[in-house]
């Protein structure tokens, strides 16, 4: 079985599996982008554009079932405006690796450096949608457990606290990720994660809430849009042999001279590491 990742982007109307675009802010319908394999069908709404610039990526994932598969692009809706609708402009299609952990880390993909393939030469990040629409990650490891997507940047086109990517919560409390990891009941760990922000002129106060087991820890930031980052920490206790740790961001946030752009704080680098 393989485990793929497939991303387009949309600049008209929406984009493709990954991206929307204009359209969607002058055109009255209800607009969704069906994309469908056999087995699995996810409905991307496009109402809501992320990105000012025309267009938004997105990432979707699916588990192969035979060699061959038929991958289709539907536009499900009867349109009013016949000028309006999805419209496709690039689509990539990567094969997702089985994850290892790193050593002493019970964190899979904690620098989420594993991930849907990013285009060179389009840089308003890839949106990855929450698990009700759909149910395989295109992040390895995390689930996107919120109402809305995260966003997934690159060290190309943003900055990025370590490595080459990192994830961007731009939704609020409706922006949320989270990882179930084993652990010992009543053992003692330390959660350590590092927030900033992109350098996309995302500037204001931020913070990010962080859950595991029954502790949470709250995270402020104060962002000048410029590139930056602080390393956090939260000491737990294990209730039980798996768990949750989770992530969001407790405001809502958009770019300094484009209030039509949302954006917020960039969440890298997670650990687990047994307390001493």
């Amino acid at each position: 079985m393989r485990h793929l990742s497939l991303k387009t982007l949309l600049s008209n109307a929406v984009q493709s599996m990954l991206s929307r675009s204009e359209p969607p802010r002058t055109c009255a319908q209800d607009e969704v982008l069906r994309v469908s394999v056999p087995g699995q069908k996810s409905d991307l709404p496009l109402q809501t554009l992320y990105s000012s610039d025309g267009g938004d990526t997105y990432s979707l994932a699916w588990m192969a079932t035979s060699d061959v598969v038929k991958l289709t692009f539907h536009n499900p809706g009867i349109q009013e405006d016949p000028t309006c609708g999805p419209l496709l402009d690039a689509i990539a299609i990567k094969e997702l690796l089985p994850l290892k952990y790193s050593k002493g880390n019970l964190v899979k993909n904690g620098g989420f450096e594993a991930g849907p393939h990013v285009f060179t030469n389009f840089s308003t990040g890839i949106l990855l949608p929450p698990k009700q629409i759909d149910q395989i990650s295109p992040l390895p490891g995390w689930i996107i457990e919120s109402l809305k997507p995260v966003k997934y940047i690159d060290s190309q086109h943003f900055f990025v606290p370590k490595g080459l990517a990192a994830i961007e919560l731009v939704a609020g409390r409706e922006s949320a990720i989270a990882q179930v990891i084993r652990t010992i009941p009543n053992k003692f760990y330390n959660l350590t994660f590092t927030i900033g922000d992109a350098k996309n002129i995302c500037h204001g106060s931020m913070m990010v809430e962080a859950f595991a087991a029954r502790q949470t820890l709250k995270v402020p930031y104060v962002s000048q849009g410029k590139g930056g980052s602080k390393t956090a920490s939260l000491r737990f206790q294990a209730t039980s042999i798996r768990t949750r740790i989770t992530f969001y961001s407790a405001y809502y946030q958009t770019k300094l001279h484009d209030f039509g752009d949302m954006c917020g704080p960039v969440l890298d680098d997670v650990s687990v590491f047994p307390a001493n």
